[in-house]
């Protein structure tokens, strides 16, 4: 398995025991790790280092995980991956609308938390090959990177906003199905609709008047673009 291995990664349990298991397993995965204990601890810790992605327990006293991810969205862009001992799509959903990038239930096996840091960090870090491009507005998103950028300010996506983007992309002007994109995506259509929600937020001028990403009411999506280049 090949891995991100100079990432800096926080991670932020209530839980003494989990918490250091976590730092000794991604320690030996060659990740370098911070913790905190909870969300002011965790706060402390941001205030003076930048970290590559947060790995974040939602059950914590005080300021929970969901409160804790709202707060870094106001001025952070840092993927964030949510841990929680409850699995049910409520929490899951609530965790895509605060803009966290993945969601992981507890108990899980150390080896799938890895994969999915893995694939969170590579679409944080995408490879540099350009294929085809598609501008809207005054926006612009390469499919093979998955770039979405305004002017020469590149937009932070997550990983279901992203991979919405691709498939309307490829298909600009084209419904594409609520069905086919919660298949892309994993996630059910609420979870689809939230981050449909969180791209129109950072694409459109007004997100409740959509002119670049439409709804066909009763089918699914589509890109508006206002053109395609082949690289």
């Amino acid at each position: 398995m090949t891995e991100i291995s100079d990432s800096h990664i926080l991670v932020v349990d209530d839980d003494d025991r989990i918490r250091d298991l976590l730092k000794k397993f991604l320690s030996k995965r060659k990740f370098r790790v911070s913790t905190a204990a909870d969300a002011a601890k965790a706060q402390a810790r941001m205030r003076s280092m930048d970290f590559d992605l947060i790995v974040l327990d939602v059950m914590m006293p005080g300021m929970d995980g969901f409160e804790l991810t709202e707060a870094v969205r106001e001025n952070r862009d840092t993927p964030i991956l949510l841990l929680t001992a409850r699995g049910e799509a409520e929490d899951r959903i609530r965790g895509l609308s605060l803009g966290a990038d993945d969601y992981l239930a507890k108990p899980f096996e150390p080896e799938e938390l890895v994969l999915r840091i893995n694939a969170i960090l590579r679409r944080a870090r995408p490879a540099g090959a350009e294929h085809k491009k598609v501008r809207f507005g005054r926006f612009q998103f390469e499919l093979g990177n998955g770039a979405l950028t305004d002017g020469e300010t590149r937009l932070r996506l997550t990983g279901g906003e992203e991979t919405l983007l691709k498939a309307l992309a490829r298909d600009v002007g084209q419904t594409v199905s609520r069905y086919d994109l919660c298949e892309l995506t994993g996630g059910g259509e609420r979870a689809v609709d939230v981050q449909m929600t969180r791209l129109r937020r950072k694409i459109e001028s007004d997100p409740r008047q959509p002119v670049h990403l439409q709804t066909i009411r009763g089918e699914g999506y589509k890109l508006i673009a206002d053109a395609i280049f082949e690289d």
